[in-house]
C-alpha cells in the first residue's frame, strides 16, 4: 500500500506530497486495493459470510467498496443503517446490532426489513416483540450471547466478559426461551457472540468456536430452526512491524474442528481488520520546541483527529514523508489540543524535521476519522480513496468556522 521512491512516500499509484499540494492537513487517506486484497484473503480463507462492522469506518464510499465484494453490513445505530442502505447494502445482508437500542431504533429497523436484529437484554426482546405487534409484523432475530470468554485484550475493548455489558448471560437461556414461547411476533433464526477486537491467540478462537458450537446446539434442541450462527468479529491486526500477525489458517483450521457439516450457515463481523492497515493520517509539523530535554514535535492532527492514542495508549508507527534527510534525530510527537495527553508517540527517531513537513501516522483506516471531533472547535479532516493511480475525496467537513455558525444564541442573551 505504502512505499518510498527515491525516498518519497506512495500510497499506490499516487505520491502522498501531490496530495497535501491539493488538500489541507490533516487528512485521512485509504487504499482501495489494500481494502480489496484483505477482504478477499479473509473471506476465502475462512470461508464464511462477513458483515463489515460499519462502526470502525463508516464512510459511504467505504461501505459501498465492501458490498461490491460481497460483504453485508453490522451495525449499532439508525445513523449506521441509513449509511449502509444508501451505500448500496442489500437490508437482507444488514444485521442490527447495540446495546442500547431505542424503541425508535427497533421500529426503523423494522420498516426497512433487515436480516435480523440481533437481541442483546431481555427487556429488548421484549420490547422488540411488542413493537412487532404494533406493526402487524413477524420479525426475524438473533440472540447475542455472553459467553463469558476474556479475549486477553485491553479492558476498554473487552466485549465477551460475564462482567461486560454485552450480550445475555448463556445461563439465562432457559429464561429466554419461555420468553420466545409466548413471544409470537418474532422469529429466532442465529445466535451469534462478540468478545472484543485485538484477539491473536488461537486458543482463544478455539474456546468460542466450542462454546458457540455447544450453544447453537442448545437451541436446536429445544426446538429453534437456527440459519445463521455469527462468531463475531476480534481478529487481532498488526499495528507495528516485526509484530505478531494473526494466521488465519489457524483460526480456520480451528472452526472445521467443531462446524463441520453443520446445517446453519456461519459469519464473522470484522471491522477494523479489513481497514485498519488500509488507512494513513497525513499531518503537517506547526512547530518544534525543546522543553526540559524533550524535543517536541507539534503537528496539526491531534487527539481531535485520532483519539487511540490518547483514550487507549495506542501504538501506531509514524513515518515521514520526505526520507531524503539521513540525520536522526529524537523525537515525541504531539498534536495543538490543551491536553496533556494529546501525545501520538514519545521519544521516537525521525529523519530531521522542519516547520511545514508532513509525516505520516500509519494504519489509521479504522477508529480514526470516525472518532474525530471538533473538540477546541476545530474542524474535522478531509478523507480520500486512493485506487491505483487515481485519488478521490470521499470527506468534505464543515470548516471550523462553518461548525461553528451551527449553535444558536437565544434572544434574551442578545
Amino acid at each position: 500500500m505504502i512505499y518510498y521512491r527515491n525516498k518519497k512516500t506512495f500510497i499506490e499509484g499516487v505520491s502522498l506530497e501531490e496530495i497535501a499540494r491539493s488538500h489541507a492537513t490533516p487528512f485521512y487517506i485509504y487504499s482501495q486495493n489494500k481494502i480489496e486484497d484483505t477482504f478477499e484473503k479473509l473471506e476465502s480463507t475462512l470461508s464464511a459470510e462477513i458483515f463489515y462492522a460499519v462502526k470502525a469506518n463508516s464512510n459511504q464510499a467505504i461501505i459501498k467498496l465492501m458490498a461490491s465484494l460481497g460483504a453485508g453490513a453490522d451495525v449499532v445505530s439508525i445513523g449506521e443503517l441509513e449509511r449502509a442502505i444508501m451505500a448500496g447494502v442489500n437490508p437482507k445482508k444488514i444485521i442490527f446490532e447495540g446495546i442500547g437500542k431505542t424503541n425508535e431504533d427497533i421500529s426503523f429497523a423494522l420498516s426497512k426489513s433487515i436480516r435480523l436484529i440481533n437481541v442483546e437484554s431481555i427487556d429488548e426482546l421484549q420490547r422488540i416483540n411488542s413493537i412487532a405487534i404494533k406493526q402487524n409484523k413477524i420479525v426475524d432475530i438473533g440472540i447475542r450471547l455472553n459467553p463469558n470468554i476474556d479475549g486477553q485484550t485491553i479492558d476498554k475493548i473487552s466485549t465477551g466478559k460475564k462482567t461486560d455489558k454485552f450480550g445475555i448471560d448463556t445461563e439465562k437461556l432457559r429464561d429466554i426461551f419461555q420468553i420466545l414461547e409466548v413471544s409470537k411476533n418474532v422469529n429466532l433464526i442465529g445466535i451469534s457472540c462478540h468478545i472484543g477486537s485485538q484477539i491473536f491467540n488461537i486458543n482463544i478462537f478455539t474456546e468460542i468456536f466450542k462454546k458457540m458450537k455447544i450453544n447453537a446446539q442448545l437451541f436446536i434442541d429445544n426446538g429453534y430452526l437456527i440459519k445463521h450462527v455469527d462468531l463475531g468479529g476480534g481478529l487481532g491486526v498488526t499495528y507495528q512491524q516485526n509484530k505478531e500477525v494473526l494466521k488465519l489458517e489457524l483460526v480456520k483450521s480451528e472452526m472445521d474442528k467443531f462446524f463441520k457439516n453443520v446445517e446453519y450457515q456461519l459469519s464473522f463481523e470484522p471491522g477494523r481488520y479489513l481497514v485498519a492497515n488500509a488507512g494513513i493520517l497525513v499531518t503537517s509539523v506547526i512547530t518544534i520546541k525543546n522543553n526540559g530535554g524533550i524535543n517536541f514535535l507539534i503537528i496539526d492532527a491531534g487527539m481531535h483527529s485520532l483519539i487511540r492514542p490518547a483514550l487507549y495508549k495506542a501504538h501506531h508507527d509514524i513515518e515521514p514523508v520526505d526520507k531524503s534527510n539521513s540525520e536522526l534525530t529524537s523525537y515525541t510527537v504531539a498534536g495543538p489540543i490543551c491536553e496533556s495527553s494529546d501525545i501520538f508517540d514519545k521519544n521516537i527517531s525521525l529523519p530531521k524535521q522542519k516547520v511545514g513537513n508532513i509525516i505520516i501516522i500509519k494504519d489509521t483506516g479504522a477508529y480514526g476519522k470516525v472518532m474525530a471531533s471538533n473538540y477546541n472547535s476545530r474542524g474535522l479532516p478531509i478523507e480520500i480513496l486512493v485506487n491505483n493511480d487515481i485519488f478521490c475525496k470521499i470527506y468534505q467537513p464543515l470548516t471550523a468556522q462553518e461548525f461553528i455558525r451551527q449553535d444558536t444564541i437565544p434572544e434574551w442573551l442578545d
